[in-house]
């Protein structure tokens, strides 16, 4: 029995992922699952670059606004939410098209990871954030070291948030956190279609499109989730902008100096995604998003030829 054929667009932040999505809806049934850790809260729309209202309504998206805010999010769920969402689609006819820049979700779709639903431990999460506050958080970064030293490679080890998670798990199961990359079977025929530019183009890119966000209201969102109870410590805050935003609401920090924070931080997270979304990783055909116009006609194409076998 042949496998479902998928189609993914990957690339950094700001890159246009989801307008070359938008482009091959108006050529094909598609359907977008998105691939993106942060789309996935309700509420957080400015910040997480969602597709607007008139995007959505020229294709149907999944996997966005389904949790609250305060809420958790998990892999593995997303993982139950994907695969779900890929059956739905293609039992219409359609094509499953994911489209993030969340690389660990993204390859733990594809690659069939084998991810143990390890609920959170409001407890121990406590205890280590408050050891990361009083020791500093490179004594969480030398435990996840010493459980699990394979992990430190994958791992967003600036994250607290992310370590904790991988200790949490590997208290949880004794599994260490790495050994998750582990392939299962694969389920999908997949196409996975990259879009990169010159990295100082990608730059001022961002630093454009955090400008625009600001002027869209950015802070008047974040001002609005903290007045619903939604604090810097939710997961959900640690969303590359909401922090800095959050400080600057709260008299902490300029608006200047949170503007230059969350630009500098945005070309850090690009650089991140570039570790999960390799220029040489042979599965990726990379198109350049400097000529949108082409990169357009080329994916066009390879998911035609894709289509046809």
């Amino acid at each position: 029995m042949s496998k479902q054929k998928v189609v993914a667009i990957v690339g950094p932040t700001a890159v246009g992922k989801t307008a070359l999505a938008g482009e091959l809806a108006r050529r094909l049934p598609v359907e977008v699952i998105s691939v993106d850790s942060r789309q996935v809260y309700r509420g957080m729309d400015i910040g997480t670059a969602k597709a607007t209202p008139q995007e959505r309504a020229l294709v149907r998206h999944h996997l966005v606004d389904v949790v609250e805010p305060t809420d958790d999010f998990s892999l593995a769920l997303f993982l139950d939410l994907a695969h779900a969402a890929i059956q739905d689609i293609a039992a219409r006819g359609k094509l499953p098209l994911l489209v993030g820049g969340t690389g660990q979700y993204l390859w733990a779709l594809l690659e069939g990871w084998r991810v143990p639903p390890v609920p959170p431990d409001p407890a121990f999460r406590a205890e280590m954030e408050a050891l990361a506050r009083e020791q500093g958080r490179e004594t969480l970064v030398q435990r996840l070291a010493q459980a699990d030293p394979q992990a430190l490679a994958i791992v967003d080890t600036r994250n607290p948030r992310r370590v904790i998670r991988a200790l949490e798990v590997h208290r949880a199961t004794g599994v260490p956190w790495s050994q998750l990359r582990a392939r299962g079977e694969e389920q999908y025929d997949a196409l996975v279609l990259g879009l990169t530019m010159p990295r100082a183009a990608l730059y001022r890119r961002i630093d454009q499109r955090v400008d625009a966000m600001l002027a869209a209201g950015w802070a008047d969102e974040v001002r609005r989730l903290l007045g619903q109870g939604v604090t810097p410590e939710h997961p959900s805050m640690a969303s590359v902008g909401y922090w800095e935003l959050a400080a600057y609401i709260k008299g902490e920090m300029s608006l200047g100096d949170a503007t230059r924070n969350i630009k500098t931080a945005s070309h850090r997270f690009a650089r991140h995604q570039y570790a999960w979304f390799r220029l040489k990783d042979p599965r990726i055909h990379w198109l350049d998003a400097s000529e949108p116009a082409k990169a357009v006609e080329e994916a066009a194409k390879l998911v035609e030829g894709f289509l046809s076998f």
